[in-house]
């Protein structure tokens, strides 16, 4: 299952999703023994951020709905992490986000010099009033933050698109044009909302939430349909991956790599290691290869 992206070879095509397990070296490391081939760390903004107050994450049994609000202590203030994740024998990918075009670039500007092996340009988080998807949902300015980041990093960039972009094939082609080495789709769908029927109050304290997990796998594998006949770059299928068949039909669609998040949750930190052997035994029982099945629902 060894698999060469980008300037990394990875040892199988799973990764594990930003926002899930933080930036510790320890247990980013630990998800990487469990299975995981790409590891990305939760994403790093511009100023320190609490984020939202709980709750934050709701599990609604078919999926997640959360709204946990990006929360960081900023590029500036991680200086353990950084150096203990210098010693790292794992692929690494470093989320970032900002509020405006230039915190994108100085965000990454310095973040690529603590050497991750990519960085993932986050343009897409819904739960924040004026970060992530608000550059996401135009290809203007798709355009401009990968370019932006573009000028300041000779580090391999991936961005990460959101579902709510009313033609996300347009987004990706616009971030290919500016120079990303390569797509993450998607980041979670909304905002939505749940409302308890007693109080008559929304659930979650940001009163809406992204949605992720089962529920919006079909999103997701259309969202990565259409990018892949939009762009010659490649593809992170990511959005209610649990199984190693739910990996499959994401790379039957067009992926190259299979980001998995909230199964983390539902089947434990091993869920790396689990969906990589069905894959396996999938690919076995059909005599195909990862590289035969690519894009075949085309």
């Amino acid at each position: 299952m060894s698999i060469q992206f980008l300037d990394t070879t990875l040892k199988n095509t799973t990764v594990l999703a930003s926002g899930i397990l933080g930036n510790n070296k320890d247990i980013l490391e630990r998800v990487y023994n469990n299975g995981c081939a790409l590891v990305t760390m939760k994403s790093i903004g511009p100023e320190p951020r609490d984020g939202h107050n709980n709750p934050t994450v709701i599990d609604l049994g078919h999926g997640i709905i959360n709204a946990v609000g990006l929360p960081t202590p900023g590029y500036t203030n991680m200086e353990k992490e950084w150096k203990d994740l210098e010693t790292r024998d794992f692929p690494l990918s470093a989320s970032i986000y900002g509020g405006s075009v230039e915190e994108y670039a100085r965000v990454a500007e310095f973040v690529s010099k603590q050497k991750p092996d990519m960085i993932e340009v986050n343009i897409s988080c819904p739960n924040s009033e004026k970060h992530g998807m608000t550059f996401g949902v135009h290809a203007k300015s798709a355009h401009e933050v990968v370019s932006a980041v573009k000028k300041v990093t000779n580090v391999p960039l991936i961005a990460k698109l959101t579902p709510q972009a009313l033609n996300i094939a347009e987004i990706a082609k616009a971030c290919e044009d500016a120079g990303a080495d390569a797509i993450c789709a998607i980041n979670t769908v909304g905002p939505g909302m749940v409302i308890d029927i007693e109080s008559g109050m929304p659930v979650l304290d940001f009163k809406k939430g992204g949605l992720s997990g089962p529920m919006i796998k079909p999103v997701a594998i259309r969202c990565v349909y259409d990018i892949y006949k939009a762009v010659k770059i490649p593809i992170i299928g990511l959005g209610g991956i649990s199984t190693g068949e739910d990996a499959i039909e994401m790379i039957m669609a067009g992926a190259t790599l299979t980001g998995i998040g909230s199964a983390v949750k539902t089947r434990g930190i091993n869920v790396f290691g689990l969906v990589t052997k069905e894959m396996t035994r999938w690919l076995d029982r059909h005599n195909s290869t990862i590289d035969s099945i690519r894009g075949a629902a085309h």
